[in-house]
């Protein structure tokens, strides 16, 4: 199970790739691999239908009872069977509905695969939190697939509805699996089925998880965002609203009703709305002209039907559910491959534009009377077979039962209405409609639909095979009152469920025949549209989000950061004054351990009240940074050399950042703090600092337990260290550290993005443009110079520098000659090689020594720091070619998949390991798995400060030489021009 698992993601990483080279057909070689999962799971059904279940397990976070299971029993492989079976199709299916010409297909293509991937992690993951993430993952892709045409507002509006809806759903769901969990003792889905926790807790936890698994299947009050997902491509339609993504709110209530078929309020609220929904949804699709709209509103009604028969809690009602949720797949998915086979042959979906298709269209139309058949309930569908034993599951329980059937009986009389308009709109003659001119579809295009619709067809003359199958599932349930065990067949005889169903047929006949009648009456009574009141309600939000920030959040950093500390003052001093907790009893206070300590507190405090007093932005930011060095010093003298370092380090990138940005503000602050201000700043910042100060004293010196340190020399022994930081950071608690890495990938995103914003203009520029410039390189022959002031050079491969020009810097003779200093560039060019091998030094004994990652990839920033200094921007991007956002990722993706190595080949996430390498004559090596887990994070770190160099650095640099060019030239001083097309 992993392997397929991993396959998928894997295809999806390779997908572009495969677009790029082969085009559309690429789609055919990416069915490969879910393809080989449908294989591969039908292999498994002999041992599924003995009873056997295939589980597989790698533990993750053992203390806090969390692994990474995987679980297929019944359930599971049906799921599966659909999940592959159908992707395998529709990604066929995609083969010939796009064109090699498409937009974006490659990234679309990667999406898919991995959605198919995260679908079947998802029926499969048999923990709580796993299946959560899985879930999410869910929503994230299909997020991205259904806003696929981005250059559309109403395709990124549809995208953005279906991710906020189901987000919510997802993250209430979240709140009840840790309820349920914490409630069970462990969050084993498998084992939480088989012994389900009670009480009020677990109620209340449930209805969570119906909460998500509503949002996620469209049940009423979330329907509102599954129509406005049919702006997505139709490949997307017929997998996400077919067989995978609204399949997996039908899917969790599936998986625990077993365990929780005697709750309440569980079997009661899929009852209530999974039977509203059906006949809302229902209702809803007679008055759409979109085919597409018909079938996204006809799938909201099954949607239903499927959640009322699984919740019900009964053998009988599962063992119908479990076959309708086989039998939707089989229908639902080929009718949305035909509405794009129809759109793409005509280019309309419009029921009212649409005429003789019948007739130029044969194999298409015959395609649909099966598929329609079978959601219809007609025999001898497969769906047929379903409907009789739903009908028969609520034939014979009390009042509720009764309801239920009703609505369930309307709710089909409706499916039968709309699946004659979807056939009578997309196929029949209509009066004063001229035949739609059209081409038919090639044999591949139509054959996945066939494919599907054949099976729902031959699935009703094979019901009883598939009974053995099915009653796996239905078997975990149940009778119910009065009832006996019902079976899966084709014919159950003449009863009351055959009854309903010709009543069901009658009904339709008559809803159709007054279909203009039914639509008016539909669009009358539909006066409050669900998306009309989410768009309402969503700038009702807005409006007072914007009103609640334009009040408070007024521009002013000082009264932003005085309200914090003066919060925190009041929150935290009250108790400490109401507590008396100074009268405690605690040992002696010392203010220093040697008088040596004082000297560097008093140039902290010293700089910090100068501050205040500074009308320069230079000279505060210096004595900002003073106060940073005077505690970096206070920690070397305390006996914490790794802080020190790594407070130097910082201190010192963020001076540099800092002057870097102030190029672009005026010398002085615009007006000098007045004196109550200073006072106010001094006061809160006195008091807070005594508050903090008195709070961690008296956390520490009322220490009643053994303090967590203690242990720590021994972790650091165990984990193959000396440094009992460095072992902290990247073996104990290295999940803080990626944590921390994963904001550090973020906030260079977040810079970049910020710095990089503007429209794009032509990459390409006139000669006589560039030569206009003032910053100028002179050409060999020492006439007219190049200018190149204000341009923005691609920085791969930029190397500019013509051959007889020696300079120590390959790109500083792009400088003013007033801004070059041959010193410093002699000293860089020296410096550079030695510094970065310090890093790598820092690198590679951090786990034994004073070092590590972090402190060596701050190091290697400062040596690009001092080379773009030297030589400027052009420097920095010859010298530093490779991407930082390749750096950012390639070291994220390095510490997490040192991460994931821990637990494929060691015992948990993050499991560490060490050995010692006998090198011969260079010595003994020691090795720490740790040490790939540090290069992680140095890579990323240097990709940071790289990140923040080009985009505070370079990018400044380009505005002020933008500023300074000539008017003529400031418009196109801002192009990007490839080195390449650059004359040197």
């Amino acid at each position: 199970m992993t392997t397929v698992l991993i396959a998928h993601f894997i295809a999806a990483a390779v997908a572009p790739l495969l677009i790029r080279r082969w085009g559309r057909n690429a789609f055919l070689a990416l069915a490969v691999v879910p393809g080989v999962s449908t294989v591969w799971a039908l292999f498994q059904l002999p041992a599924v239908l003995a009873g056997d279940t295939l589980s597989t397990s790698v533990e993750w976070a053992p203390a806090f009872s969390l692994r990474l299971g995987l679980y297929m029993d019944g359930l599971g492989l049906l799921m599966t069977l659909i999940a592959a079976g159908v992707g395998t199709l529709i990604l066929i299916y995609c083969a010939r509905y796009f064109s090699d010409s498409e937009p974006g297909l490659g990234r679309f293509a990667g999406v898919f695969t991995a959605f198919a991937g995260a679908m079947l992690g998802l029926v499969l993951a048999d923990d709580l939190i796993q299946l959560f993430v899985y879930w999410e993952l869910t929503t994230v892709l299909s997020y991205l697939l259904i806003g696929h045409s981005t250059e559309l507002k109403e395709s990124r509006r549809a995208a953005m509805t279906a991710l906020t809806v189901t987000t919510f759903g997802g993250l209430t769901m979240l709140v009840g699996m840790i309820v349920l969990g914490e409630t069970a003792g462990t969050y084993v889905i498998s084992e939480i089925v088989a012994s389900p926790p009670e009480g009020t807790a677990v109620e209340v936890a449930l209805v969570l998880v119906m909460v998500g698994a509503m949002s996620k299947s469209a049940l009423f009050p979330f329907s509102l965002w599954l129509p406005a997902a049919m702006r997505a491509p139709t490949p997307v339609s017929g997998y996400l609203h077919a067989a995978a993504m609204v399949k997996a709110g039908v899917y969790l209530v599936a998986r625990l009703t077993p365990g929780f078929h005697d709750s309440a309020v569980w079997t009661s609220m899929a009852l209530f709305f999974g039977a509203l929904t059906m006949v809302l949804g229902g209702w809803k699709a007679l008055r759409q002209y979109d085919l597409k709209l018909v079938l996204a509103y006809g799938t909201i009604s099954q949607l239903g039907f499927l959640i009322c028969l699984l919740g019900a809690g009964t053998r009988s009602a599962a063992l119908a559910g479990i076959s309708m949720l086989l039998a939707h797949s089989l229908f639902k998915a080929p009718l949305f491959l035909v509405v794009g086979i129809i759109d793409h042959g005509t280019g309309t979906r419009d029921l009212r534009e649409l005429s003789g298709l019948r007739r130029s269209m044969p194999a298409t139309f015959w395609t649909s009377v099966l598929a329609l058949a079978s959601m219809a309930g007609l025999p001898p569908t497969l769906g047929f077979a379903a409907k009789e034993l739903a009908f028969g599951a609520f034939t014979r329980g009390d009042g509720v039962d009764i309801a239920v059937l009703a609505a369930l009986v309307l709710g089909s009389a409706f499916t039968v209405a709309y699946s004659l308009r979807f056939l009578w709109g997309g196929f029949m003659d209509k009066p004063d409609v001229a035949d739609t001119p059209v081409h038919a579809p090639g044999p591949l295009f139509l054959a996945p639909a066939v494919i599907m619709a054949g099976f729902g067809l031959v699935g009703g003359p094979l019901a009883s095979l598939l009974d053995p199958f099915m009653a796996v599932y239905s078997a975990t349930l149940p009778l119910g009152p009065g009832a006996h065990d019902e079976h899966l067949a084709l014919w159950h005889g003449f009863g009351l469920p055959l009854l309903l169903s010709a009543v069901v047929v009658a009904a339709g006949l008559v809803l159709f025949r007054f279909r203009t009648a039914v639509a008016w009456a539909g669009v009358r009574m539909g006066r409050v549209e669900g998306d009309r009141v989410y768009r309402r309600m969503l700038s009702g939000l807005e409006n007072l989000a914007l009103q609640v920030t334009g009040s408070t959040q007024r521009g002013s950093l000082p009264v932003y950061l005085s309200t914090i500390l003066v919060a925190l003052v009041v929150a935290a001093g009250v108790w400490v004054v109401r507590g008396r907790l100074w009268e405690g009893d605690y040992p002696q206070l010392r203010m220093w351990d040697s008088p040596v300590h004082l000297l560097p507190a008093v140039i902290v405090a010293a700089a910090a009240l100068l501050t205040l007093f500074m009308r320069r932005r230079l000279f505060a930011v210096v004595l900002v940074g003073v106060t940073g060095y005077g505690v970096a010093s206070l920690f070397y003298l305390m006996g914490s050399p790794d802080l020190a370092l790594t407070q130097f380090l910082v201190e010192t990138v963020s001076l540099v950042v800092f002057v870097l940005v102030l190029r672009r503000f005026p010398s002085h602050f615009s007006a000098p703090a007045l004196r109550g201000r200073r006072v106010w700043n001094m006061a809160v910042g006195a008091v807070s600092g005594v508050l903090v100060a008195a709070m961690t004293w008296f956390a520490l010196a009322g220490r009643k337990e053994p303090s967590v340190s203690e242990g720590y020399p021994e972790a650091a022994e165990k984990a193959g260290g000396d440094n009992i930081i460095s072992v902290l950071l990247v073996d104990v608690r290295a999940w803080d550290t990626m944590g921390e890495i994963a904001v550090l990938a973020a906030a260079a995103a977040g810079v970049a993005s910020l710095m990089f914003v503007r429209r794009s203009q032509p990459r390409k520029m006139a000669v006589g443009v560039l030569a206009r410039s003032r910053t100028s390189v002179p050409e060999p022959n020492g006439e007219r110079p190049i200018d190149l002031s204000g341009i923005t050079l691609a920085p791969e491969s930029l190397h500019i520098r013509p051959k007889w020009d020696r300079t120590w810097l390959s790109a500083a003779h792009a400088l003013p000659t007033e801004r070059r200093s041959v010193v410093f560039e002699v000293v860089s060019r020296f410096l550079f090689p030695a510094v970065m091998m310090i890093s790598v030094y820092l690198l590679l004994t951090g786990h034994g020594a004073v070092g590590g990652g972090f402190a060596g990839g701050i190091v290697a920033g400062l040596a690009f720091i001092v080379r773009y200094l030297a030589g400027g921007r052009f420097e920095l991007y010859s010298t530093a070619w490779v991407q930082p956002g390749a750096l950012i990722g390639t070291g994220l993706a390095v510490a997490t998949g040192t991460a994931l190595g821990g637990a494929v080949f060691g015992d948990n996430v993050l499991a560490g390991g060490h050995f010692y390498l006998d090198l011969w004559i260079l010595g003994e090596a020691h090795v720490t798995v740790s040490t790939l887990f540090d290069l992680g994070v140095y890579l990323l770190v240097i990709g940071l400060v790289l990140d923040i160099l080009r985009s505070l650095g370079a990018r400044i640099d380009e505005q002020i030489e933008r500023d300074s060019a000539d008017p003529d030239t400031s418009a196109a001083a801002g192009s990007s021009v490839r080195p390449e097309e650059v004359t040197s």
